[in-house]
C-alpha cells in the first residue's frame, strides 16, 4: 500500500514538474486556443513566468547584469516561441 501510495506521488510531482516546464506557446497549442482566449492566456502566463523568474533571480542572489540577463533568458525560454 506504501508503494502505491510512493509511486502515486512520484508521478504527480513528475506532472507537475512537465506542466511548469511547458513554454506558454506549448500549452496555448496544446490548450487549442486562438484568438481573445488565447491572447489572454499568453499575458497571465507571460506575467506569471516573469514572477518566477524574478524570484528564481532573487533566490540566486543575482544583481545589476546578471539579473537582467538571467531574467530575460528565463521569460524567453519560459515564453516559447509564437
Amino acid at each position: 500500500m506504501k508503494r502505491v501510495f510512493i509511486a502515486g506521488l512520484l508521478g504527480l510531482f513528475a506532472f507537475s514538474a512537465y506542466a511548469e516546464d511547458m513554454s506558454c506557446s506549448a500549452a496555448a497549442v496544446e490548450k487549442k486556443l486562438a484568438g481573445a482566449a488565447k491572447t489572454s492566456f499568453m499575458k497571465k502566463c507571460e506575467r506569471d513566468t516573469q514572477t518566477r523568474c524574478e524570484t528564481a533571480a532573487a533566490e540566486k542572489k543575482l544583481a545589476g547584469a546578471a539579473k537582467t540577463s538571467f531574467t530575460k533568458k528565463c521569460v524567453r525560454d519560459g515564453v516559447g516561441a509564437n
